[in-house]
């Protein structure tokens, strides 16, 4: 009698599919409660995002900055500017990326 709790998967991808490093990028990106926020309010607003992220949380505008840098980083977002304003927007290839690669955990 097995005393495992868990039932056997019948199907996983093999580990050389995921890209471990680029995985751990991502979740280290989302590991903190602000930078989830700012990515669920960009995913809420869709499109383009012209407003002032700092109005989003209440963070100093530099912090939000660094959270906003980290999100870059790790692709999760994107970010253009003209003269006068900033558009963010949410990387949706990069967001379905990171979500084959946790399900194929």
């Amino acid at each position: 009698m097995s005393t495992s709790c868990c039932p056997p998967s019948t199907s996983r991808a093999p580990a050389d599919e995921i890209d471990a490093e680029d995985l751990a990028r991502m979740c280290k990106a989302l590991a903190h409660p602000a930078r989830l926020q700012l990515l669920r309010h960009l995913i809420a607003h869709g499109d383009c995002y012209f407003g002032s992220l700092a109005d989003v949380l209440p963070l100093a505008p530099s912090t939000i900055s660094q959270h906003v840098s980290i999100l870059k980083e790790a692709g999760l977002i994107e970010g253009s500017s003209d003269v006068q304003r900033v558009c963010y927007c949410v990387n949706q290839d990069r967001l379905r990326q990171f979500k084959r690669m946790t399900a194929a955990l």
